[in-house]
């Protein structure tokens, strides 16, 4: 079994050929069009503060939907780009994006949240931030508040006017049970590079997993790339394939933000075949080792990996709407006004 001491001269090398190209990170990524380091520094200067000091309290109380938020981010822009079409509810057109298997397992208080945070924010300023642009800085914040790197954010995205197709939900979010080379093959088609690919797997530092996300690692045989110990451990807690069971991520500190993911992956006790296999496949196992070697350098990568993703497809400028409801359609709104005003109070437990 590997370990970290066995492979740390080769990784060393490998470290130091990375941290050659470590960029500033504000300065090493190009916007998209429409995007904008202080896009709302006139319009609402105190987004950002209003949104971090309402998720302090959050978290606080459950520091759980760190990573509910961070994954809602993810659904939403591997889909039709970051336009917050995640957060619509279904209509009379077909089902939202929430009713496909990928995002039946998104945290129900992860939407609630982000329409709350919409609700301060545009209590404060009017109706001048999206759903997409809070999407993101919560994602951003629950890394953060949780352990991780602190980033800017690019913002100026519009929310979408529909919402993605069952089987373009399918087709677009990695499964667990993905290798490492249908990984990259599909995240390379978005324009992410192997490198980019490791890094943001790493947001399964933090969260939970239901047992039918990887029980078909353990029944009806038992995956060899799997730790003895750690297989008999998840068996104890999913005894069978059907089992309704949580587990977490990460098991050696589930609720914080670190390199902790890598160094489980060396020691064989990555959750899913997705994890796992980034350890196994020669395109990217030593990319593994060095951000198990080194959590700045995975923070680094992790930044602008994420800076790279919030970019996807995003409507800007005369594009897509600012939503007054997260899970509403503006034009599916009869009265804008009193839907701004009836959820004034809709989630009071915040």
């Amino acid at each position: 079994m590997a370990s970290i001491s066995s492979a740390f001269s080769i990784s060393l090398v490998i470290f130091l050929g990375f941290s050659c190209t470590v960029l500033h990170l504000t300065e090493a990524q190009q916007l998209v069009q429409g995007l904008s380091w202080s896009f709302y520094d006139s319009s609402c200067p105190r987004l950002e503060s209003i949104v971090r000091k309402q998720l302090q309290k959050v978290f606080k109380d459950d520091i759980g939907q760190a990573a509910g938020l961070l994954r809602l981010h993810f659904h939403d822009c591997f889909v039709q780009g970051c336009d917050a079409s995640v957060l619509l509810a279904g209509s009379a057109s077909g089902p939202g994006e929430q009713e496909a298997p990928p995002n039946l397992s998104l945290r129900a208080r992860a939407f609630r949240i982000i329409n709350d945070l919409r609700r301060r924010v545009h209590r404060r300023c009017g109706r001048v931030v999206s759903c997409a642009d809070i999407t993101a800085i919560a994602a951003r914040d629950a890394v953060f508040l949780s352990g991780g790197p602190d980033y800017d954010v690019p913002l100026g995205r519009k929310d979408g006017l529909n919402f993605a197709t069952r089987n373009a939900t399918l087709a677009n979010i990695p499964q667990p049970t993905s290798s490492a080379s249908a990984l990259l093959t599909s995240l390379a088609a978005k324009n992410f590079d192997p490198t980019d690919v490791v890094a943001l797997s790493g947001g399964h530092t933090i969260g939970l997993s239901h047992c039918t996300s990887f029980t078909n690692r353990l029944y009806p045989t038992q995956d060899p790339t799997m730790g003895k110990t750690f297989a008999n451990n998840l068996k104890a807690n999913c005894p069978n394939v059907n089992s309704t069971n949580t587990t977490v991520l990460d098991i050696r500190s589930p609720n914080v933000f670190d390199n902790k993911y890598y160094v489980n992956l060396m020691n064989r006790q990555g959750l899913f075949t997705s994890d796992q296999n980034l350890y196994t496949n020669r395109r990217t196992r030593s990319i593994v080792t060095s951000f198990a070697l080194n959590q700045t350098l995975f923070y680094e990568k992790f930044t602008i990996a994420m800076i790279k993703m919030s970019q996807l497809s995003v409507l800007t400028g005369r594009q897509g709407e600012i939503r007054a409801n997260c899970s509403v359609r503006n034009s599916d709104n009869l009265s804008l006004s009193s839907v701004v005003e009836e959820e004034e109070g809709s989630w009071s437990a915040f």
